[in-house]
């Protein structure tokens, strides 16, 4: 299935039910008052996270969702039945935003986490609210309010651990191949992924972690060039990104390429410069391990890099087992943190 993180809908709460005008009528009960019931209320729109979806393709077909409207009241004071609400589920780590507003209504991180969306409106008054001891006779009665109406923006943002970044070609896809389940399209031509992928990396018993793969990013992909600025929101989520880099490119500069993805983070914001970045020097099977070394170390001077560096092949295995423990271990300490904080 194609992946889609981008879908509008339109959410509909239910009316609420009427009032009734109503009097009793009872045989040897002369002038028994008014009896009219409520109406019911309507129905709301929940969206709730469900981390077994996770696409947003199914939105790309229906699009309308609507709650149930509440019933009328009747006589004898019966209270109209409220309309049921209506719960959609979306994937876990959609966040939404009113269309006509911009307003950023939630974000729905957590799997069963919920968000009200459309509030159903409340249901009208019988003539029995309003009688006295001065209106024994009353025949008001209000109508039920209009249920809530939106156009909403669903936005999905990956929920992964790790994120791989870099130019078309550097090798993600194929790093996630390797160390993962997952199976993007990998070719020994220049292409580069259309969607993104995730793969579950596992380390050891018990011990594991999500990693995306998001398509390859471009010169002024932060402005809208080519594909990768789409995905960039699903960085925002990652504890750590690891910037694979192509150690021996068939075009250009190694160091030349780095810069165009560090720039692009520092354009698109959101605090991606800021996240933790291990450099993965890839495709060191084309050189020998000397030049390797040579060409990484310059690689590593000439951009000034002071975290971690990491040498790998991703076709051959070379490396990826290494880079995957430090990983884990980082992630680890990270939400051991979490915990005791």
């Amino acid at each position: 299935m194609k992946f889609v993180d981008e879908a509008t809908i339109r959410v509909q709460a239910g009316n609420g039910g009427h009032g009734c005008l109503s009097f009793r009528r009872e045989k040897y009960v002369p002038r028994g008052g008014p009896d009219g019931g409520d109406g019911g209320a309507g129905g709301s729109v929940f969206l709730v996270a469900d981390s077994a979806i996770n696409t947003l393709a199914d939105f790309r077909v229906q699009r309308r969702y609507r709650a149930e409207s509440g019933q009328p009241g009747a006589g004898r004071e019966k209270t109209g039945r409220s309309g049921q609400d209506l719960l959609v589920a979306v994937p876990a780590g959609t966040v939404v935003r009113d269309v006509d507003t911009d307003e950023v209504l939630g974000d729905l991180a957590e799997e069963g986490q919920r968000l009200c969306v459309a509030l159903g409106g409340r249901g009208g008054l019988g003539n029995t609210r309003f009688k006295s001891s001065i209106n024994r006779a009353p025949r008001q009665t209000t109508q039920g309010q209009p249920g809530e109406g939106r156009h909403l923006l669903l936005e999905l943002k990956l929920l992964a651990d790790v994120g791989l970044l870099g130019l078309p070609n550097a090798g993600k896809s194929t790093l996630i191949r390797a160390v993962s389940a997952a199976r993007p399209r990998v070719a020994d031509y220049p292409f580069t992924t259309l969607h993104p992928h995730l793969g579950v990396v596992r380390v050891g018993a018990h011990r594991s972690f999500v990693m995306a793969d998001i398509p390859g990013l471009i010169e002024g992909a932060a402005e809208g060039a080519g594909l990768g600025h789409r995905f960039l929101r699903h960085l925002q989520r990652t504890h750590l990104l690891l910037h694979v880099l192509d150690i021996a490119p068939l075009d250009g500069d190694p160091v030349a390429h780095a810069r165009t993805v560090m720039e692009e983070l520092s354009r698109y914001g959101e605090g991606l410069a800021e996240r933790p970045r291990w450099l993965v020097l890839n495709k060191c099977d084309l050189l020998t391990p000397e030049d390797a070394n040579r060409t990484g170390e310059q690689i590593v001077s000439a951009l000034a890099w002071t975290g971690p560096v990491y040498q790998v092949s991703a076709e051959s295995g070379a490396g990826t087992e290494r880079l995957c423990q430090d990983v884990m271990r980082l992630l680890e300490a990270s939400r051991s943190t979490d915990r005791s904080s």
